[in-house]
């Protein structure tokens, strides 16, 4: 089942922003093209019931468990990639035959890799039966099963992105959503990857709970702040961030309660000092300072080892915040470059990934890699769902 095919990739993040959706001409090795893109906001009350499912998560012992807000939340947000979908195909013109299948993420309500759990809401049958179209569903569930943190799942991707790019390694790929995530592909084509720590969900919690916006737009509020190093310090005495990688992070891990008596402006800048700072750790684990905590082969990095790359290539909501960016320079003393500056996709690289996996899922090729998530051995994963 080789040859380059037309993939229509969603993502809908822990930013709880709405639906992405990017078309790929992929074979799932190579990238032959990026077609268009669309962002299907989520308006108040799909948001609340998302949220609302996000609060249930916890209490999820089951993959297949829907309790109320969760089964209504699920609803929710199938509809809303079958409206982002149709009204996509519609504006773009595009024939339905012509599109071999949709990488359904969906929405994940629950994330315990420990517990071997991970939980996206999300119909993936009924998403291919409105469309008439294969989907490729439930992309985290192998490799967690197979004993692996079940994210990230894009560094394969971003080692697509990376070669077609004609960036020299060692190379980082940070990507910013609600969670952060890290790709380093080192010379000898090998991945390590893993979550670096918050991205964008404190801060847009912060800002919503104080503003009722959902974002700092253009890092305007943590840019008038001042950081609390000595709260910023309480958040990253968390064991995550001793832990070696690979190794993953559920959205809601760290209390807001930490920055109580805090400003709005205060809060804003500790918490985007703190997706800065937890990168700056995360470089530590790829200075090759301590080969014994990396894995080695068969996905992994090569020989050579780990490098601290001298670049940070940035996409997602992050790369939109001039604070934040900012802070990202300052304390990990790399050269940070937005991903558009490369002439790769800031907001819909996820969505763009999510196409390239269903195709890789189609042939039957690894997902995950010891050196991404630590499962034993490169992974397989996504269920299809036929029309």
């Amino acid at each position: 089942m080789s040859g380059m095919r037309l993939a229509i990739g969603t993502m809908s993040g822990t930013s709880m922003d709405g639906v992405d959706v990017a078309l790929i001409e992929t074979d799932g090795e190579t990238i032959g093209s990026f077609g268009p893109t669309l962002l299907r906001p989520y308006d108040e009350m799909e948001r609340a019931h998302i949220a609302a499912a996000l609060a249930e998560g916890p209490r999820l012992t089951r993959r297949d468990e829907r309790p109320a807000e969760t089964a209504i939340a699920e609803r929710i947000v199938t509809r809303a990639h079958h409206d982002a979908i149709a009204q996509f195909l519609d504006i773009n013109g595009l024939d339905r035959e012509a599109v071999s299948v949709v990488g359904f993420h969906g929405q994940t309500v629950f994330h315990a890799p420990k517990r071997r759990l991970t939980v996206q809401i999300g119909d993936g049958p009924g998403l291919a039966r409105a469309l008439g179209i294969a989907v490729v569903h439930d992309f985290r569930a192998a490799d967690v099963a197979a004993g692996g943190e079940g994210a990230p799942l894009v560094p394969v991707f971003h080692a697509a992105l990376a070669a077609r790019a004609g960036l020299r390694a060692p190379v980082a790929i940070l990507n910013i959503g609600g969670v952060a995530n890290i790709t380093l592909i080192d010379a000898d084509g090998g991945l390590l990857a893993f979550d670096t720590g918050p991205g964008n969900a404190l801060l847009d919690d912060w800002v919503g709970r104080h503003t009722g916006r959902f974002m700092d737009a253009d890092g305007r509020i943590s840019g008038q702040g001042r950081v609390d190093e000595a709260r910023l310090a309480q958040f990253l005495a968390h064991p995550f961030f001793a832990a070696p990688p690979p190794k993953s992070l559920d959205r809601n891990a760290f209390d807001l309660a930490m920055l109580d008596g805090l400003t709005l402006e205060d809060g804003a800048a500790t918490l985007a000092a703190f997706t800065a700072a937890a990168v700056a750790r995360a470089l530590e684990h790829m200075s090759g300072q301590d080969p014994a905590a990396r894995p080695g082969s068969a996905g992994g990095l090569g020989q050579g080892g780990a490098m601290r790359p001298a670049t940070l290539v940035v996409a997602g909501g992050g790369a939109h915040n001039p604070t934040l960016l900012r802070m990202l320079a300052e304390r990990t003393g790399a050269r940070v470059r937005p991903a558009g500056e490369i002439g790769l996709s800031t907001d819909f690289l996820e969505a763009q990934a999510f196409a390239y996996l269903a195709v890789r899922s189609l042939r039957g090729l690894p997902l995950t890699f010891p050196g991404t998530t630590g499962v034993a051995a490169p992974t397989p994963g996504g269920v299809l769902a036929r029309p």
